[in-house]
């Protein structure tokens, strides 16, 4: 998805910044608040590949694109993104899948929070951001726009940036075997390995490099599940 303001003048698409998400329905589509904070309006694609689509419309629009309406967690605040971390975009037009991501139940990770090293349950983020050409080591490169999906493991629960009682941050690995989430991947789901369960959405990264460990935000809690169905009309599980 790419978030952008609309010309004042002509009403034009006006690209601002990109992240990632999930189709919870044929209409909903589940992403990061920062994703869609301060945002008026988004674009969103759904191609594995849009590389091709680089030096055409994206990533004002085109063909492929679906407009949507972006809203953002009505406690969202920019200056502690992480304690709130939840956006939506209600889109245009509806979007036909073979399936979609499943809201989890209330308190669903507490199962996988158990005592540090000793839990075993892998996830799985999927997302469009930046990854690294090797055996560059200067730094990250955009070397795809590619729908990619890498294997992470629980760090810790409820903290961020060294703050604790974080509300629903979650930290993950971030593991240069098995890969991890960076700029661009933000909002995507992190879904139980073999599931469309989605535990968390991407929300941060502690350096520039995306080098250690990456921040998930949960959508298991009360405050979280209630405005997805106050204002949405989403349930715990699947929507569709």
């Amino acid at each position: 998805m790419v978030a952008g303001n609309l010309n004042d003048t002509t009403g034009a698409f006006e690209p601002l910044w990109r992240c990632s998400g999930t189709l919870v329905d044929p209409t909903h589509f589940l992403t990061a608040g920062h994703c869609t904070f301060g945002a008026e309006a988004v674009e969103v694609w759904f191609d594995e590949d849009i590389n091709d689509l680089r030096g055409g419309d994206y990533p004002g629009g085109g063909e492929t694109s679906i407009s949507g309406t972006p809203y953002t967690h009505p406690d969202y605040d920019d200056a502690a993104f992480y304690l709130n971390d939840l956006g939506m975009v209600v889109l245009d037009e509806a979007v036909t899948l073979d399936e979609y991501g499943e809201l989890p139940e209330l308190g669903y990770f507490d199962d996988f929070f158990v005592k540090r090293g000793k839990n075993k349950q892998l996830f799985t983020a999927v997302g469009y951001g930046l990854q690294r050409s090797m055996p560059e080591q200067t730094g990250l490169t955009e070397s795809s726009l590619e729908r990619r999906q890498a294997t992470l493991k629980i760090i810790n629960q409820d903290a961020a940036f060294g703050e604790k009682k974080a509300g629903n941050s979650v930290l993950f690995t971030n593991n240069a075997a098995t890969g991890g989430t960076c700029s661009g991947d933000s909002g995507g789901p992190i879904f139980v390995e073999g599931s469309t369960t989605i535990a968390a959405v991407t929300s941060y990264g502690l350096n520039s490099i995306c080098a250690g460990t990456g921040g998930g935000y949960r959508v298991d809690t009360a405050d979280d599940l209630d405005w997805l169905a106050e204002d949405f009309g989403l349930l715990p599980g699947a929507n569709w």
